[in-house]
């Protein structure tokens, strides 16, 4: 089984917004919500791909209810503790005109040490060492700096495998108890290492000695546009970055994760993943907010990526 963890969800709202100006009225031409936070787009996607996940974490007030509502119609198993506060709604500003994406993110609510304790407890008496925890996103106000290295740690215990989708001090903190694979950017990977990271060959060398240093079996790294760098021990591999029309790039990254983990799962080779997550990422970028593509999408572009070894 394959559980996401989101400790800081959202509602997203989407709106298209021609033209978008500081300073002045702007009209939304479209608008659409949808149940988000990282960890929750990868349950979504995991559920296009035919694969099941239980997506768990945080949620609160009349917001967080509308979430798991919504996560039950769509036939998602889920875990959230209720707490006091709203879940926050962020919104996500396309402009068709100016292709921007701009997002404007609420901070959320805040979570006692002793609620992440209780939902922490819980998960590790359902996982095994057959499992696969996707932890992603940001952490809510009130929680522990380390919660990422503690949850992390936690799981890598139970025998599980851990996929940590994290940046900046999350990130640097969750590397210190050994995930199974990390899927930072070239931007983020070059800030924890203190690099200018540009060309596939320097993420490579950068990822490589990462995974020495902290025990780490495998670093994806994302190049947005320009395609991503697979590194295991055995192998690495650059994928091209596919072009297709861009509806939203919220969620992209989220979606490789998703693919990661079901090719995971699956037993799928490093070809195969390369393959399948970079289609399903192409095809999420041609969605609207934060919904799934089809995979019916996704069939179309898998025979479209180009990749090399590296």
């Amino acid at each position: 089984m394959i559980y996401t963890v989101t400790l800081n969800p959202a509602l997203d709202k989407t709106v298209e917004i021609p033209s978008l100006t500081v300073d002045a009225v702007n009209r939304i031409t479209s608008m659409r919500t949808d149940p988000g936070g990282k960890g929750i787009n990868v349950s979504k996607v995991i559920q296009k791909l035919g694969g099941a996940s239980v997506a768990a974490g945080i949620l609160g007030g009349d917001t967080g209810r509308a979430i798991l509502s919504a996560l039950t119609e769509m036939g998602l198993t889920t875990l959230f503790h209720f707490v006091e506060g709203e879940t926050r709604t962020n919104m996500k500003i396309i402009d068709p005109d100016n292709h921007t994406n701009t997002d404007i993110n609420e901070p959320g609510v805040t979570v006692s040490e002793e609620i992440l304790e209780k939902l922490l407890e819980e998960l590790l008496a359902k996982v095994t060492k057959e499992d696969i925890v996707v932890i992603s996103g940001s952490m809510p106000k009130g929680s522990p700096k380390d919660t990422y290295y503690t949850w992390t740690k936690a799981f890598r215990e139970k025998g599980a495998k851990v996929i940590l989708d994290a940046d900046g001090d999350l990130l640097k903190a969750g590397l210190k108890a050994s995930p199974y694979l990390i899927k930072p950017n070239n931007h983020e990977l070059g800030a924890l290492t203190g690099r200018a990271l540009e060309t596939p060959e320097e993420i490579a060398e950068t990822a490589a000695e990462l995974m020495k240093e902290y025990g780490i079996g495998k670093v994806v790294v994302s190049m947005g546009g320009d395609g991503a760098v697979y590194v295991t021990k055995d192998k690495t591999i650059y994928a091209e970055g596919l072009k297709v029309p861009v509806g939203s790039t919220v969620g992209a990254g989220d979606s490789v994760a998703a693919a990661l983990a079901v090719s995971e799962e699956e037993g799928k080779t490093l070809e195969e993943t390369v393959r399948l997550s970079t289609a399903v990422g192409a095809a999420n970028v041609m969605c609207s907010g934060t919904q799934a593509a089809e995979y019916e999408v996704v069939e179309t572009l898998l025979p479209k990526v180009v990749f090399r070894t590296i």
